[in-house]
This record gives C-alpha cells, sequence and structure tokens, in this order.
C-alpha cells in the first residue's frame, strides 16, 4: 500500500514540478525582455537627444549628452560630485528619517484614537494645505543657511505623506483581528504588533516609495534658496551662468539617485511584505 501511494505522489507531482518550472523560465524570460526593452528604451532616447542637439534645437536649451557626460566625468574626477551629493544624500535621509518617524508615529495615535483624529484634524487639514516651497523661507529663517533648513524642509514633506497613509492603514484594519487578538488576551501593544503594524505595513511601505522623491525634492529647493553645497546649488548656480550643460548634468545625478533609492525601496517592500505570498 505503502509503495502505491509513494508511486501515486510521485505520479502527482511530476505535473507540478515541470508546471512550476515552466512557469519560472516563463518569468525568466519575461524579466529578460524587460531589461532589454529598458536599454533599448534609454540607447532610442540618447540618440534622439544626439540628433536633436544643434540641429533641431539650439543647444544654449538642451546641451548634448557628450557634453552633459563629459561634464559628469569632470565632476567625478575633480571631486565636485561627491562632495555636494554627499550633502544632499545627507539633508535627505536625515530630513527622510525624522519625517518618516514623527509621520508614522502620528499616524498610528491618530489611527488608533479616533478623538484625537477629530479634535486636530483642522490644524492638520490647514498645515498640509500650506505649499512646502512656502515654508523654506521660514526655516531658513529659524535654522540658518546650513544643512538644517535643508532637513527641515525635506523633513516636513514626508511627514505629511507618512502620516496620511499610516493613518489611512490603521483606519482600514479589519475589526474583527482586533477584536480577536483582544479575545485571546492581547494587550494594546500585541494588537499594535501582530495586527495594526503588519495590516498597515502595504500603506506605509506605498507611503515611503511616495515620499523619497519628495524627499530629495524638499533638501533641493532647500538648496536653491539658500546653500553654498550641494546639487541643488550646483544646478542654481549654473542657472545663473546659462550654463545648461551643468543643469542638465545635476538633474541627471538627481534622476539616477531617486531610482537607485526606489528600487531599494521595492526589494524593501518585498521583504516585508513577504508573509502576503
Amino acid at each position: 500500500m505503502s509503495g502505491t501511494l509513494n508511486e501515486a505522489a510521485a505520479i502527482g507531482g511530476a505535473p507540478r514540478s515541470a508546471a512550476a518550472a515552466a512557469v519560472e523560465a516563463a518569468a525568466s524570460r519575461r524579466r529578460i525582455v524587460i531589461i532589454i526593452l529598458r536599454v533599448l528604451v534609454g540607447i532610442a532616447f540618447i540618440a534622439l537627444w544626439h540628433i536633436a542637439s544643434g540641429r533641431w534645437i539650439d543647444t544654449l536649451l538642451i546641451s548634448s549628452p557628450e557634453a552633459v557626460g563629459l561634464r559628469l566625468w569632470r565632476w567625478t574626477i575633480d571631486g565636485t560630485l561627491w562632495d555636494n551629493l554627499s550633502i544632499t544624500l545627507l539633508a535627505t535621509a536625515l530630513g527622510f528619517a525624522i519625517g518618516c518617524g514623527i509621520g508614522f508615529s502620528s499616524g498610528l495615535l491618530f489611527g488608533r484614537y479616533q478623538i484625537v483624529a477629530d479634535v486636530f484634524d483642522p490644524y492638520i487639514t490647514a498645515v498640509y494645505s500650506i505649499p512646502k516651497i512656502a515654508l523654506a523661507p521660514l526655516f531658513i529663517i529659524w535654522f540658518g543657511i546650513g544643512i538644517e533648513s535643508k532637513v527641515a524642509v525635506s523633513a516636513a514633506i514626508v511627514f505629511f505623506v507618512i502620516f496620511l497613509n499610516t493613518y489611512s492603514g490603521v483606519r482600514e484594519v479589519n475589526p474583527l483581528y482586533i477584536y480577536t487578538t483582544r479575545i485571546m488576551g492581547g494587550s494594546e501593544a500585541d494588537v499594535l504588533r501582530h495586527v495594526i503594524v503588519p495590516s498597515a505595513a502595504a500603506w506605509v511601505i506605498t507611503g515611503l516609495k511616495v515620499s523619497v522623491p519628495y524627499a530629495l525634492v524638499g533638501t533641493v529647493i532647500g538648496e536653491f534658496m539658500s546653500s553654498n553645497r550641494g546639487i541643488g546649488y550646483l544646478i542654481s548656480q549654473a542657472t545663473g551662468l546659462f550654463n545648461t550643460t551643468s543643469v542638465y548634468a545635476g538633474i541627471i545625478v538627481l534622476a539616477v539617485v531617486g531610482a537607485i533609492i526606489n528600487a531599494a525601496l521595492k526589494h524593501l517592500e518585498s521583504w516585508v511584505l513577504r508573509w502576503r505570498s
């Protein structure tokens, strides 16, 4: 009897293994095709830029990929890129961390206690309605022209994104899970750890992905207004000199940094939400 069962299991398991292998192979081929298409799109964009530069559009307006690449190379060799990029990344990281910490904590508090949300709702709405760029001069007055004002602008922007996503995620938690945890003797800390935070994780991760570009934007805005270092400073200085090549070089650096950070956050999302599978 045991031999018959083993044979049946082997027969039934073979198709499943073959199907799983076929699915994995198809997924691998799809990833390769997507990578190739992405590379081709990038090459096509650079080729179109090269053709348009000086032929269709004045180089004063769009520069050229060769000039921008050469400028980035010079910045890399003489240390200009690393010195200024490190300042921008530091301010972005600090603003992101501070904004996330305060936004996540506030979102949990407001989401768990409706009375708190009801009392502070008009004030949160009023502050949220203020264009964050309008706060930058105020932060410069408070914290000076150093890195502190850039961190403050970045944190102010990130706070609202994380706060609103966390609040929405907490409010969307199924009450049945909370009641079940309490019936089983769970404390408020257990509810937060095992129910609220995991359930709201998808909302929070989405907020993190959205807030990363905003954190970078906040830092660059602060550097535009008042600074002597940073990628935003390089772009602002180049704009004043009508140096389109340096402007494009700075924009490309910011775009690459944002793409790398978002790719890292996608991997973080897959790891944090691995329980979904």
